[in-house]
């Protein structure tokens, strides 16, 4: 089977929690605590692979998806620190608050986006 490519649109809290989850899981068996349902479809946590990264904060824009995770301002539980570079790079992103980058982060609010680009 091939990966699950997907494309997250927001590199917020729950973003880091999805791909620090995508990395904890690697390498480990079915039994590992924390998944309702270990397969769906014949796929696992190893088959989700990030392939594109987009936000609006200029603070995120050009770093590595595993380093974006976790800059200001996220401040979700780090429970993955180890997160390999991926090569993806975070692109800026239209938003439909204000013209990026200049928007004011106290208008932001915590969005999640998948976009599954191919399976």
């Amino acid at each position: 089977m091939s990966k699950i490519k997907v494309a997250v649109v927001g590199i917020g809290n729950c973003a880091s929690s999805l791909i620090q989850g995508i990395h904890y899981y690697q390498g480990k068996s079915e039994d590992a605590i924390g998944l309702m349902h270990w397969e769906i479809g014949g796929y696992t946590p190893e088959d989700i692979e990030v392939v594109a990264a987009f936000d609006i904060d200029k603070r995120k824009i050009g770093m590595d998806v595993s380093e974006a995770i976790f800059s200001e301002p996220n401040c979700t539980t780090v429970f993955q620190a180890d997160i390999p570079k991926s090569g993806v790079k975070v692109t800026i992103a239209v938003s439909a608050i204000a013209k990026p980058p200049i928007v004011p982060l106290t208008v932001i609010t915590s969005a999640l986006v998948l976009v599954i680009v191919a399976v």
